[in-house]
């Protein structure tokens, strides 16, 4: 099964700036999705998400037969299910928690995993940063709502697992197709959760937006990585991550005027710092928040 992307003009463009776009993307969707919650509840808004991405995926790939038989499948579905599971719960932190302070504490996840595969005292110190910036986050947080620091290290429990299948997901070669599976097995497993979405149907608006949000935050970053994967190699793409609670604050203060306390700010920089520390050495994907 071919993961190939149809690049165009974007060899052109440097790597960074269309990782940068990617996560622009991505954040800008999850911005989309919290002015739904006021109208859809925040799980029902993942499975939107998940509907959109299942949708258009599979228009756009068109998965053959071998990727709906076998281990093929059944790894493609538990990846689905497992990264959808985790968007549910990162919209019900971001629906609790400024957009910026859930990225960071859900980067917990990717951490452990590079700290559990590897002894280096470089993992070591990288994970200590990132869990002082952690306990900032949390403790300005914990008081206001439990809850929401809850869902977000949820999340980061679940993007463990995510790294794990999608680099298994990743040596099969199954790529695009492998999540245009996925995404379609997630949107039927979690369909319970449709029943919060009623208001979407009768709302093209709404419908349009809930559909946007897959195209946004899934479809087109996991597109753009591919294409800077390839160009970049994993190492350099690991050391990007460290960008993304950055956007995530950005986004976050510029479309939906959540501005970070100085103590979340120092919790948020201390997972950038401690990003930036392991990825030199180890490997992670990104997040599909």
């Amino acid at each position: 099964m071919s993961t190939s992307t149809s690049t165009g003009r974007l060899p052109r463009i440097p790597a960074p700036l269309l990782f940068v776009t990617g996560g622009l993307s991505m954040y800008l969707g999850a911005a989309v999705a919290v002015w739904l919650f006021a109208e859809v509840d925040p799980a029902g808004v993942a499975w939107l998400r998940t509907l959109g991405a299942a949708l258009v995926l599979l228009a756009w790939r068109r998965p053959g037969r071998l990727a709906w038989r076998g281990r093929a499948f059944w790894l493609a579905a538990v990846y689905g299910v497992v990264t959808a599971g985790m968007n549910v719960v990162f919209y019900e932190a971001i629906a609790r928690l400024p957009l910026g302070t859930v990225v960071a504490l859900e980067f917990v996840g990717p951490v452990l995993v590079a700290a559990f595969g590897s002894r280096t005292r470089r993992d070591v110190a990288a994970l200590a940063l990132v869990g002082c910036g952690v306990f900032l986050i949390a403790d300005v947080r914990w008081a206001g709502s439990t809850l929401g620091v809850l869902f977000a290290l949820s999340a980061a429990a679940l993007w463990a697992g995510y790294i794990l299948l999608g680099k298994r997901l990743a040596d099969d070669g199954l790529g695009l197709d492998g999540m245009a599976v996925g995404f379609t097995v997630a949107t039927v497993v979690l369909a319970p959760l449709a029943w919060g979405t009623g208001p979407v149907w009768t709302s093209p608006r709404l419908l349009l937006l809930g559909i946007g949000v897959g195209v946004a935050a899934t479809v087109v970053p996991y597109a753009l990585d591919q294409i800077v994967l390839r160009r970049l190699g994993q190492a350099s793409f690991a050391l990007l991550l460290a960008l993304l609670p950055v956007t995530a604050t950005v986004v976050g203060l510029v479309v939906l005027r959540q501005v970070p306390t100085l103590t979340e700010a120092l919790g948020i920089l201390a997972v950038v710092g401690g990003l930036t520390l392991r990825s030199r050495r180890r490997n992670a994907k990104r997040p599909p928040a």
